[in-house]
């Protein structure tokens, strides 16, 4: 893969991004974990799939973007957020985002590099 090109690296960038901005139109609870959940997930995001655009083929960090999609898809739960319908909405929209994302792009990963490095006598 080239570098700055992959649209699964840009869609978790996106969504990111979108993540870590979205309390600035949405209703947050009054103890600001939901916002500072959705703000440290949206950077960690957005930096993650940064790295990876930069530097593709990198499986260590496409699953990581997957795994940071399942974050975002259970922190509602985890953080007591669930009634808080657009934001809630928001981290599960996002999370499916992420987790299709880098799961994509660790199967394309895998698809290149199957049978290379292999040896043949």
């Amino acid at each position: 893969m080239r570098k700055w090109t992959h649209p699964q690296g840009l869609a978790a960038l996106v969504a990111g991004i979108y993540a870590a901005l979205s309390p600035i139109w949405t209703t947050t609870p009054t103890d600001n974990k939901a916002q500072y959940t959705m703000i440290a997930l949206g950077v960690v995001t957005a930096a993650v799939a940064l790295f990876s655009l930069a530097r593709p083929d990198r499986i260590a960090s496409e699953g990581l973007i997957a795994l940071l999609g399942v974050l975002f898809v259970l922190s509602p739960w985890v953080m007591g957020f669930t009634d808080f319908t657009a934001l809630a909405r928001t981290a599960w929209i996002v999370g499916v985002v992420a987790l299709l994302a880098g799961a994509a792009d660790v199967q394309m990963t895998r698809a290149e590099h199957r049978g290379h490095g292999v040896v043949a006598h």
